[in-house]
């Protein structure tokens, strides 16, 4: 039975989608605004996959600090290992659609029969429904809104998921098959972005179903706001990180919080997945910023706005610099010989023979070399020749994802295992930043590979030794 149907229902959050202006209408305020024919369809941000390695599910011999000899592994350095495909890929444009298919709340129903509320949920209409008890359910009935995009993200290939995201676990696979156990949610998040300028998006926990549905159910975090609505959190929640400074030379990582179903902005709770809610944020808003991070309990994704990459570096660039270091002529220090970056061209299959490789310790680069080994530190430990510190000794590979990059700067920095190398800003940042791992942990990981970071401050500047002539 209703008891109750409320055309007015919002939240402080949802309600900000709400806007002035003339409803259905693509006009846009001024010429240049809108794509015209031919041109490219105005892009409102790009979401980045934080990379993972796609070989086997185990730790890799990085992260353990072992090296058998000049092998690689691939991960999402710039591009998934099986190849960028449809709607699963390491990077998605979230551009402006032809006609607008955001939705805002409309009207809320207390239902006390399961029939009534199966009804209301099957009508097609997209709604939120909230279980309170076994007689008793609250279905916030949803309604088109002509200002807004909507982009849903998740790890169901559905058609509704525009963004198909599998687990990544540290230096592991992405996970694959039916087999695979994953804390993604089939319909993870949705992101709204307004259809006139500034384009605002903001980020709202849970995805609308295959009937246009998000249901939580008895054991969901759900509750009553202080004004008679009701607000949600998903089983293993949707975490947000805004930078401190923005996405530049002078960024600092933020405060991890968690996004609720209806856009509001929460302290973390205890575990992931616990059932009491964190802190209301009342001075923070869902609204994505140029760096700013979401984590889906499984996969981290990294939001940049078109000002942001008109800041990073081209790929152009990254070619330029690589090009750069070779014409230096880097030479190991013990057999003299020549040192080159591979062209990211020809894959990563294995360590080019003129490959530089890097004690993670001190930063000294050498060629590939099987001497030094001490055994009794660990099954792959190496002892530098010029300084003698003892540890890892691993290849060193260029980032080639531009998107996340402070800045352009040259590349004079690696990450500790992997040997992922980049500029000294772009690595003290994610050296800092902490990412979310398990129901508890935080582990700053390298971006592009997603290895934990280790040693004293998870990256080593390179030390290079010219030519003799």
């Amino acid at each position: 039975m209703v008891l109750e149907g409320n055309p007015e229902v919002g939240s402080p959050r949802t309600s900000d989608l709400q806007h002035t202006g003339n409803n259905g209408s693509c006009f846009l305020s001024s010429p240049g605004e809108g794509a015209q024919p031919g041109e490219e369809p105005i892009k409102y941000g790009e979401l980045i996959v934080l990379g993972c390695c796609e070989e086997g599910g185990e730790e890799t011999e990085a992260q353990r600090g072992e090296v058998t000899g000049p092998r690689a592994h691939s991960c999402y350095n710039g591009c998934l290992a099986s190849g960028d495909k449809g709607r699963r890929r390491s990077r998605l444009a979230l551009s402006r659609r032809p006609h607008a298919n955001g939705v805002k709340p409309d009207v809320m129903h207390h239902i006390s029969t399961p029939l009534v509320s199966k009804a209301l949920s099957n009508r097609g209409q997209h709604s939120i429904s909230y279980t309170l008890s076994r007689s008793h359910s609250v279905i916030v009935e949803y309604t088109h809104d002509s200002d807004t995009d909507m982009f849903q993200i998740g790890r169901s290939t559905e058609n509704m998921i525009d963004f198909v995201v599998t687990d990544t676990s540290p230096g592991g696979s992405a996970a694959e098959g039916p087999s695979a156990q994953s804390t993604i949610s089939r319909y993870a998040c949705r992101i709204l972005c307004e259809r006139r300028p500034p384009y605002t998006a903001r980020i709202y926990a849970a995805g609308f179903d295959t009937s246009s549905n998000i249901f939580l159910g008895e054991r969901a975090a759900k509750w009553r706001t202080p004004d008679g609505l009701m607000d949600g959190l998903t089983t293993n929640g949707v975490l947000v990180m805004h930078p401190a400074g923005g996405f530049s030379e002078d960024s600092a990582p933020g405060v991890w919080r968690e996004i609720s179903v209806c856009g509001n902005v929460y302290t973390l709770r205890d575990s992931r997945s616990a059932q009491q809610r964190g802190k209301l944020v009342e001075n923070e808003s869902n609204v994505l910023q140029d760096g700013s991070l979401i984590d889906l309990c499984g996969a981290t994704l990294l939001w940049r706005t078109p000002a942001g990459l008109l800041r990073a570096p081209t790929l152009k660039q990254l070619e330029a610099q690589r090009q750069e270091a070779n014409a230096a002529r880097p030479q190991c220090p013990v057999g003299l010989s020549t040192l080159a970056f591979p062209s990211p061209a020809r894959g990563r299959t294995a360590p080019d023979k003129q490959q530089p490789w890097v004690y993670v310790r001190c930063g000294h680069v050498h060629g590939y070399h099987g001497w030094g080994c001490r055994r009794e530190r660990g099954p792959q430990e190496r002892e530098c020749p010029l300084c003698r510190l003892v540890g890892p000794y691993v290849p060193l590979w260029l980032g080639q994802e531009a998107g996340l990059c402070l800045d352009p700067g040259p590349p004079s920095h690696a990450f500790a295992p992997c040997g992922h190398v980049c500029s000294e800003k772009t690595a003290r940042y994610w050296a800092q930043t902490p990412l979310p791992h398990g129901t508890h942990a935080f582990h700053a990981a390298c971006p592009f590979c997603g290895a934990w970071l280790t040693g004293e401050h998870g990256c080593v500047r390179l030390i290079f030794q010219g030519p003799l002539d």
